[in-house]
Formats: C-alpha cells, sequence, structure tokens
C-alpha cells in the first residue's frame, strides 16, 4: 500500500523542485525567464517573499511539488504555481492532494484569492484545476509564451 504524505518544504527538496519542474516544462514547452526565476531561487523568490512550497512524499520519495508564490496584486493573493508530479508518480491523485494541500496552507495564511497560468494544451492539469475550483479568468498580463489561460480561485 502507498504511503502519500505532502510536508513543507526544505532545502533537501530544493533539486526536486527544480527537476520535477524542467521535465514537464521541457517536455512540452520551454524553459522561460520566469520559470529560472523561481525554480533556480525558491528560497529568495518564492519562502523569502511570504511564499511556500509543498512537496509531495510517496513511500518517503519526493515525487510532487507546488508552491504558492506571494502576488503584488490588487484582486489576487497568491499564485499557485510550479506544480508537478514525476511521471511515475502520476495516476495516484496526489496532484489533487498537493492541490487541496495548498488551498488548506493559503486558507491557513488568510488567502482569500488564488490566480494560476496554464496551457490548454494540458489537459490533465486543467481538468485538475477545475476539480479543484479554479474557474477562467481573462485579461490578466503574463509573463510566460505559454500561457493561455488563467484560471482564478476565490477560497
Amino acid at each position: 500500500m502507498d504511503t502519500i504524505e505532502i510536508v513543507n518544504y526544505e532545502s533537501a527538496y530544493k533539486e526536486v523542485f527544480r527537476d520535477l519542474n524542467v521535465e514537464w516544462i521541457s517536455a512540452f514547452f520551454k524553459m522561460e525567464a520566469s520559470d529560472y526565476k523561481a525554480l533556480d531561487n525558491a528560497d529568495s523568490y518564492i519562502l523569502q517573499n511570504g511564499g511556500h512550497i509543498l512537496v509531495a512524499l510517496l513511500n518517503k520519495e519526493p515525487v510532487g511539488v507546488c508552491a504558492l508564490i506571494k502576488m503584488n496584486d490588487p484582486v489576487y493573493d497568491f499564485e499557485l504555481s510550479k506544480m508537478a508530479v514525476a511521471p511515475k508518480a502520476q495516476g495516484k491523485k496526489i496532484g489533487w492532494l498537493i492541490g487541496e494541500a495548498i488551498k488548506d496552507k493559503a486558507r491557513s495564511i488568510g488567502a482569500k484569492t488564488l490566480y494560476l497560468e496554464s496551457n490548454t494544451i494540458l489537459t490533465p492539469a486543467i481538468s485538475l484545476y477545475r476539480k479543484l475550483g479554479f474557474i477562467e479568468v481573462f485579461g490578466r498580463n503574463t509573463s510566460y509564451e505559454r500561457c493561455n489561460i488563467q484560471m482564478a480561485l476565490v477560497l
């Protein structure tokens, strides 16, 4: 029986946070400046700016990650970003579990709204975001070339 646990990020997970994201981004798109900023500087860019990262462990092995990046925005408190699950762990509801855990984390720190950017070719991801309660929003500026859908969630 698989054991799945969601834990807070610590420096031991720095490489897995980066590697899981580089793997999926490179498989579908190309790495962009905003990716490098978040993935190469998780401590200074995400954590020290009031954000959080959660890690999903499957039988004690890190196989999933998701970040909350503090936004300087009048509407949205945090961006749900850099969600990734290792291919070998997909199909085990890890995306759902880490998504629910990141929503709980956001609520616990007083967030009222979450925002995310994605691409509609990532059908399983878009489906997951909808199951988590996100709805499509329009008209936001984005720093990602690959972004063709923006979604938000009121907590």
